[in-house]
């Protein structure tokens, strides 16, 4: 199945529009997916797996973003006509999971300056906080590759497109790169910010929540 058909099955299913993506999914990446929910998985294979499925949705991501033509020279002197990266872009991780995935895009893009928003959660409200966030200063003009790797209802997500958003980031410059998301928190997230872009690898009624504490060693 092609990237179009399984994003077309999952924003139609979902009644959402073109900008809920999903990877084409193969039987290594349901290997991947099945490794990484498996309660019995160790903690290094559970890291080996992540690892390669975060790159995969990472390399998928960045092919969302915007090319210019690029004409070089080969070493026999020929002329290629190729691409190259649109410049302006920039990756923002949700602290903590997100911080996961910062790795995968720096193999990637060596030099990408990366930001962070750390969210928690109101004790007695339980509302999403913003307890810390850095960006680069010209964060507005960038697009930004915001990293968040399991999203069950969507709040902590929203609660950050809504930062950047106050930091002059245009929303369609915004391209969410996820592993795991339910179809509520989907559906949350693309109603309240449509022209925003979500790639995940799979969307289904059940997220790996223990991904954090599996991924960082602290379940």
């Amino acid at each position: 199945m092609t990237l179009s058909e399984t994003e077309s099955s999952a924003s139609q299913s979902l009644g959402l529009g073109s900008n809920l993506k999903c990877i084409a999914v193969n039987d290594q990446i349901r290997e991947l997916q099945t490794v990484i929910r498996d309660k019995n998985t160790s903690r290094s294979d559970f890291v080996f797996y992540a690892e390669r499925l975060i790159r995969l949705v990472v390399e998928e991501g960045l092919n969302q973003l915007s090319f210019t033509s690029n004409t070089i020279t080969t070493p026999t002197g020929e002329k290629y006509e190729g691409l190259q990266y649109v410049k302006g872009n920039c990756g923002v991780s949700i602290v903590r999971s997100g911080e996961a995935m910062e790795q995968g895009l720096r193999d990637c893009c060596r030099s990408i300056r990366i930001g962070k928003i750390l969210i928690q959660s109101d004790e007695d409200t339980h509302e999403a906080q913003v307890v810390y966030a850095k960006f680069p200063e010209d964060i507005a003009e960038r697009r930004v590759l915001l990293m968040y790797p399991i999203m069950s209802t969507g709040n902590t997500v929203i609660r950050a497109v809504k930062i950047l958003k106050e930091h002059n980031v245009l929303e369609n410059n915004i391209f969410l790169l996820n592993l795991f998301c339910t179809p509520y928190a989907a559906i949350s997230l693309m109603k309240t910010f449509p022209a925003l872009t979500i790639l995940t690898s799979e969307v289904h009624p059940s997220a790996p929540n223990h991904f954090g504490q599996k991924y960082f060693g602290t379940d």
